[in-house]
């Protein structure tokens, strides 16, 4: 078993940067893919970005130039740092990570854009 907490979210005005970070409870990133997700009521939760154990990443196309993930092996930490929001950015953001067939998710932290 893996548990995997959130931290970070908050409220930011229009063009602020927050960075959230998911602390696994144990050490997992040379095994498992990390990623955020992120969902809005009566939506599906959608990609928002992932790290292999290889370090390779990969971000949704609309947030690639403002969102970056990265992690710190020896906190057992993955974070999504997030520069430029804007009132659509807000939603619960979720730490995932996966090794086929196991799958573990955080409990979600969440983030407002309003000014």
């Amino acid at each position: 078993q893996v548990q995997l907490v959130e931290s970070g979210g908050g409220l930011v005005q229009p063009g602020g940067s927050l960075r959230l970070s998911c602390a696994a409870s144990k050490s997992i990133f040379s095994t498992f893919t990390m990623a955020w997700y992120r969902q809005t009521p009566g939506k599906r939760r959608d990609l928002v970005a992932s790290i292999t154990t290889g370090g390779n990443t990969e971000y949704a196309d609309s947030l690639k130039a403002r969102f970056t993930i990265s992690r710190d092996s020896a906190k057992n930490t993955v974070y999504l740092q997030m520069n430029s929001l804007k009132s659509e950015d807000t939603a619960v953001y979720y730490c995932f990570a996966r090794r086929a067939p196991d799958v573990y998710w955080g409990q979600g932290t969440q983030v407002t854009v309003s000014s």
